[in-house]
């Protein structure tokens, strides 16, 4: 992840980037991503678990598709 001022910018560092958005949007994503890792007994997400986060977050389509 690269963070940048302006949309145009990205546009300009990278003529087709793979996706944009505010980084504040990536917040509520990583807080659910990395919660409770810390915790005892903590156990990795499926495959499908993993995807229903990014979903649940609004981050779908072929780019956020977990291979």
């Amino acid at each position: 992840m690269r963070l940048f001022r302006s949309e145009e910018e990205v546009r300009r560092a990278y003529p087709e980037p793979g996706e944009i958005f505010p980084a504040a949007r990536l917040w509520p994503l990583a807080r659910e991503w990395y919660g409770g890792r810390l915790a005892p007994g903590w156990q990795p997400r499926s495959h499908a678990e993993a995807q229903a986060v990014l979903e649940r977050h609004g981050f779908t389509g072929a780019f956020w598709q977990l291979a």
